[in-house]
């Protein structure tokens, strides 16, 4: 395979990421569907089924969203019982969140779905190219990261 221009290579990448997105996105959403959340109340369960409770204002900032967006995204999820806020004890200011049990096993079953999914696609690889992939994005995460922090 040739190796493109560097504009090339923006460009196949902008047209690649989103089908990629758009198909694993497919496999997941009967579940979405089933539990009636969105697709950014999705991301929410998921990063507080990775990190356990947070506070609101990390997750707006997590999500690149303002504190009164994440309210009412977090609002829903409280109402139809997959997320409860909770006080801190030490400053009453900061309202934390963490999954209630329903929120719990729902984030399982989607984390479950997601697995057999990658498992499924990533098969039809070989190890060296999946050894590849990651190296590549966890490279690629590392950068951003490093760039996020450097803007603060």
């Amino acid at each position: 395979m040739n190796r493109p221009a560097l504009a090339e290579f923006a460009d196949k990448i902008n047209e690649i990421i989103p089908v990629i997105g758009r198909e694993f996105a497919k496999c997941q959403s009967s579940e979405l569907y089933k539990a009636k959340i969105t697709f950014p109340q999705f991301m929410i369960l998921m990063l507080l089924h990775r990190k356990g409770e947070s506070r609101m204002s990390d997750l707006a900032h997590l999500m690149n969203v303002t504190t009164a967006a994440m309210t009412g995204m977090v609002d829903r999820l409280v109402r139809d019982s997959y997320l409860v806020r909770a006080y801190d004890p030490e400053d009453r200011r900061i309202i934390k969140v963490k999954l209630t049990a329903k929120g719990s096993q729902l984030a399982r079953g989607i984390h479950r779905g997601q697995r057999r999914t990658i498992i499924r696609v990533f098969g039809k690889m070989s190890e060296a190219d999946r050894g590849d992939y990651l190296r590549i994005l966890t490279q690629i995460k590392d950068i951003l990261l490093t760039e996020d922090s450097a803007k603060k």
